[in-house]
């Protein structure tokens, strides 16, 4: 069973950064498909951003393109979601999860992941 804490959110300001991180446990050689997503309260979970295990390929939701980059390590099970020039619609909780399987196609699908943290809030204001 992979384990998945997810920190770093917090309250900003219109405009302001964040970076979020997901960090796996246990340590091991495997690396899987990386996915961000967001729930607001009352909505469904959406998707946010992927990465691929070895880091190179690389997906967005439209609404966050130009303005949100997924990171991941190569040595460490880190992975990162550097938020820039936030606005209030990307108020939500953002969870980190992992999948076993890389698919190109499935990658923005939240029933495709296997494991997901617990949730870190992301609060925008104005």
């Amino acid at each position: 069973q992979v384990h998945l804490v997810d920190s770093g959110g917090g309250l900003v300001q219109s405009g302001d950064s964040l970076r979020l991180s997901c960090v796996q446990s246990p340590n091991t050689k495997t690396r899987y498909t990386l996915g961000w997503f967001r729930q607001a309260p009352g909505k469904e979970r959406e998707f946010v951003a992927a990465v691929s295990p070895g880091g190179g390929l690389k997906y967005y939701a439209d609404v966050v393109k130009g303005r949100f980059t997924i990171s991941r390590e190569s040595a460490k099970p880190t992975a990162y979601l550097q938020m820039n020039s936030l606005e209030t619609e990307d108020t939500a909780v953002y969870y980190c999860a992992a999948d076993a399987t890389f698919d190109p196609d499935l990658v923005r699908s939240r029933d495709e992941y296997d494991f997901w943290g617990q949730g870190t809030q992301v609060t925008v204001s104005s």
